[in-house]
């Protein structure tokens, strides 16, 4: 998964967040009432409350913040936003051997955002099938950090 997708994703899901939960073609985002540090500690404890391994936090909000001038831009996209990257070894085998092209989908993200005052949480969306089962596992992740 490239940093380009991963931030593409979060883009295209923080576009029009305006009610508890957002579902988007592309994503689905949830509000979090608080900071984005206490956001940030809420997703992570809610990944390791599930029996599950953080494989790397990507810091994109302070990549993209960092490079902008690099590329000829000045516009501030996020405050703050990071990317909380793991996987589930019973879902990626269980969905694996129903297709073994959901590698594609491996490994999973949950992101962190604040953007013009508002922190929200959130995660891509999987198409239907077997796929749908690693969906449903974000999505309690993800509600439970946000206190759903």
């Amino acid at each position: 998964m490239t940093r380009s997708f991963l931030m593409a994703t979060v883009l295209g899901g923080l576009m029009g967040v305006a009610g508890a939960a957002i579902a988007e073609d592309t994503s689905t985002v949830y509000e979090f009432d608080g900071s984005f540090e206490d956001a940030t500690f809420s997703v992570e404890s809610a990944i390791v409350g599930q029996g599950l391994v953080i494989d790397y936090v990507s810091h994109t909000g302070e990549m993209l913040n960092r490079t902008a001038g690099d590329v000829g831009s000045s516009v501030k996209l996020f405050e703050a936003a990071d990317i909380f990257v793991f996987c589930s070894a019973v879902l990626s085998r269980k969905v694996m051997e129903a297709d073994p092209m959901n590698i594609a989908h491996c490994p999973y993200g949950i992101f962190v955002a604040e953007r013009e005052d508002k922190v929200m949480v959130g995660y891509r969306n999987y198409p239907q099938g077997p796929m749908q089962e690693v969906q449903a596992l974000l999505d309690t992740i993800v509600q439970e950090a946000v206190g759903d």
